[in-house]
């Protein structure tokens, strides 16, 4: 990870609180999809949920009745994951180095982390901690491109904070860009993607856009008005006062 990444990486852990409060989780069908492409049902399974922030989709494994634990490198999001989900073990590290044993998970995935990992170094770490017949999972939720307020609001931030700051999530890449770009070559993911929506006041949708790192890592003064302008934007467009946003939830599993 480089030191530009690793400053975005541990920009969350201020923000836990309203990151856990506002974020989107993801679809019940991309539990069914990871036991799928998995090849095993999730009760029972051995888990470790990397990058696992403050725990959406390690309450997710855990509610399938896997045997779940969450690896997290963020003092903030660590503390909020413990208050929300105090029977699941916590452990301090990254996916660069696991701080796992050797062969002793079934499963490992990164819900909106895997990006923040130097493959060369996660990639063999995912190898030697999963038993043989294991599965690593990875997935990302992407704003949904088609719709076109969606686009709008993306063209905005990026122009406001200039395309060299461009963030993976605010960007809403093309799901199968996001694919393509994400993926280590050589490690043969089976892929699938997953259509959702979710409706959210627009307050919660604001607070959920400021959670990214291109807001965490900008001047107020700039992040400030460009939060302002959404807020404006989105009052007339949707005067109900909730807002829908759509996603494409990817996702990509390969099994030893």
């Amino acid at each position: 990870m480089t030191t530009t990444n690793s400053a975005r990486a541990r920009s969350f852990d201020a923000v836990a609180a309203s990151y856990a409060a506002s974020r989107p989780s993801y679809p019940p069908a991309l539990l069914d999809a990871i036991e799928e492409l998995s090849g095993r049902p999730l009760a029972g399974a051995r888990v470790a949920d990397v990058g696992a922030g403050t725990g959406i989709s390690t309450a997710l494994l855990d509610g399938r009745g896997a045997r779940a634990v969450a690896v997290e490198p963020g003092d903030g999001m660590a503390a909020q994951l413990r208050r929300g989900l105090p029977h699941v073990p916590v452990v301090r590290g990254d996916g660069n180095r696991l701080p796992l044993r050797t062969g002793s998970l079934d499963l490992i995935t990164y819900a909106q982390s895997w990006h923040w990992t130097d493959p060369a170094r996660s990639v063999p770490e995912a190898r030697r901690v999963l038993r043989p017949g294991g599965a690593l999972a990875l997935w990302w939720n992407d704003s949904d491109p088609r719709v076109e307020w969606i686009g709008e609001q993306r063209r905005r931030v990026l122009d406001a904070f200039g395309e060299g700051q461009e963030d993976q999530h605010v960007a809403a890449y093309d799901p199968d860009a996001r694919l393509r770009a994400e993926l280590p070559a050589g490690v043969g993911f089976r892929t699938r993607q997953v259509e959702w929506s979710r409706e959210v006041t627009l307050d919660v949708h604001l607070a959920n856009l400021a959670s990214h790192s291109i807001f965490l890592v900008a001047d107020r003064a700039v992040a400030e008005p460009v939060l302002e302008r959404e807020r404006e934007l989105l009052a007339a467009a949707f005067p109900g006062g909730t807002v829908r946003e759509a996603y494409v939830t990817s996702l990509a599993v390969t099994r030893t």
